[in-house]
């Protein structure tokens, strides 16, 4: 018996991706990150490059719980996360939105 033919999975467009988070952004489920992550993505992600946007989505794939308990101090934040995590609080802090931190 021959094996199947793989098919590819077809490659997600740029304008889909930018999507796509925007929406995971709104929708984290704890109101404070969709505020914090949601309000952060509406000013940035146009504008970052394919790295930030690893960067961003890396972030994204976190807990509510551990992203919470990183913006308010609580627990140190992994480093891989630091730079991300740092540059939406300083956009919170900037724009009003609270973080506790």
């Amino acid at each position: 018996m021959p094996a199947p033919e793989l098919i590819e999975a077809p490659k997600e467009t740029g304008e889909h991706r930018l999507k796509r988070l925007k929406i995971r952004a709104w929708r984290r489920g704890i109101k404070e990150m969709d505020l914090l992550i949601g309000g952060y993505a509406d000013a940035h992600l146009a504008l970052m490059t394919p790295q930030e946007l690893d960067d961003f989505e890396m972030l994204m794939s976190e807990h509510d719980q551990d992203l919470l308990a990183w913006a308010t101090g609580q627990h140190e934040v992994p480093v891989e996360l630091k730079p991300t995590l740092d540059l939406m609080l300083a956009f919170a802090d900037k724009t009003g939105v609270a973080h506790g931190g």
